[in-house]
C-alpha cells in the first residue's frame, strides 16, 4: 500500500483555491492527485505518469471524486510539450513527488527492489529499450564506477563494479545484491543493506532521473503564474542538491546588482523560496519511507 509522503504539508504548500489549475507531475497512485481534486471543485488537474498500472489504478480513484482532470501518459521531462498540445500556457500549481512509488519496489516483477527475486529491469516506463539488465550486464568496468559514485555516493564503487563484471551474466536482483554484499568488507554489511546505493543508482541511470528532474522544473518555473507556486518532494540528496541550485539560481539578486541602493523592478528575481519542509516525528513513526524526505516550495513573485 503506497502512502504519500508529506501529504499535508504539500497540498497546503500549493495554496489552491477552487478554480487553481494544477499539475501533478508525478501522479503515482494518486494520492496527492485525490487530494487535491477534492479542493478545485472548479479547477482542473493535469497529472502526468508513464507507468500504466499506476495510471489504471489513479483513474478508477480520482472518477470517484470528480472529472475536472486529465491523465498524460508521459514523462515529465515533456512538460511543456504535452501541456501546449492542450493549450494550457500557464498554470497556479505544480508538484512533484519523486522517488519509487511502494506498489513500484513491491511488484517483485519490477525488479526495483533488492528485497525480492526478479529479472533485472527497474524502468519507470515499461516501453522503453534500456533496463537495469542491460547496464548490469553490457557498461564497462569504469561506466559503472562512475554511476555507483555519482549517483549512488557509494565508497566501494570500484570493488564492486569488478565484482559484477567478474560474475557476468547477471540476470536476477537477487544475484545482483548479493555480488554486492560479496564486494565490500563485513563492517559496512552490519550499517545498512549494502545494495541500497548501487540499486539507487542503476536506478537513476535507467531512467536519467536527474536530467530529467532538471529539464522539467525549468519548464515548471515557466509555466507557473505570478502568485503560483512549484512544490518538490526529494527522497536523495542527489535530487535534493538539483532543486535547490535552481530554486536559489532564479530567486537570489545577481551579485553585482547588490551595491545599487535601488534595483530597478525588471532587475529583481522572479521567484521567492518559501520555505523548505522535513516530515514531522509522527509521520516518520507511522511512515519509514518519509526518513529521507523534504519538501521544498518556490512561488512566481513577478
Amino acid at each position: 500500500m503506497h502512502v504519500s509522503v508529506l501529504l499535508k504539508e504539500s497540498i497546503d504548500s500549493l495554496n489552491l483555491k477552487e478554480d487553481s489549475i494544477i499539475v501533478d507531475c508525478t501522479l503515482g497512485y494518486a494520492g496527492h492527485s485525490s487530494e487535491i481534486l477534492k479542493k478545485i471543485k472548479k479547477g482542473y488537474l493535469y497529472a502526468f505518469d508513464q507507468d500504466g498500472e499506476a495510471i489504471k489504478e489513479a483513474k478508477q480513484k480520482l472518477a470517484k471524486i470528480g472529472n475536472n482532470y486529465k491523465i498524460i501518459n508521459s514523462n515529465f521531462v515533456n512538460l511543456k510539450e504535452e501541456l501546449n498540445k492542450l493549450n494550457v500556457k500557464e498554470v497556479d500549481g505544480i508538484l512533484y513527488d519523486l522517488g519509487v512509488s511502494s506498489p513500484q519496489l513491491d511488484e517483485k516483477e519490477r525488479g526495483f527492489s533488492f528485497h525480492q527475486d526478479a529479472r533485472l529491469d527497474m524502468r519507470m516506463n515499461q516501453n522503453q529499450e534500456l533496463d537495469a539488465y542491460y547496464v548490469v550486464n553490457n557498461y564497462e568496468e569504469k561506466d559503472l564506477i562512475k554511476i555507483f559514485r555519482n549517483y549512488g555516493e557509494e565508497k566501494y564503487a570500484s570493488s564492486i563494479a569488478k565484482g559484477i563484471v567478474k560474475n557476468r551474466p547477471i540476470t536476477t536482483t537477487l544475484e545482483l545484491a548479493q555480488i554486492i554484499k560479496d564486494n565490500v568488507p563485513f563492517s559496512y554489511k552490519k550499517e545498512k543493506h549494502p545494495a541500497r546505493k548501487v540499486f539507487q543508482a542503476i536506478r537513476i541511470e535507467v531512467n536519467d532521473e536527474l536530467n530529467v528532474l532538471e529539464s522539467s522544473l525549468r519548464q515548471a518555473l515557466d509555466l507557473i503564474k505570478v502568485g503560483g507556486r512549484i512544490s518538490v518532494i526529494t527522497f536523495h540528496s542527489l535530487e535534493d542538491k538539483i532543486c535547490k541550485r535552481i530554486f536559489d539560481e532564479v530567486s537570489k539578486l545577481d551579485n553585482n546588482l547588490k551595491k545599487l541602493p535601488v534595483v530597478p523592478l525588471e532587475y529583481q528575481p522572479k521567484y521567492k523560496i518559501i520555505d523548505s519542509i522535513t516530515p514531522k516525528e509522527e509521520e516518520l513513526i507511522n511512515n519509514n519511507r518519509a526518513r529521507s524526505a523534504k519538501l521544498r516550495i518556490i512561488e512566481r513573485v513577478r
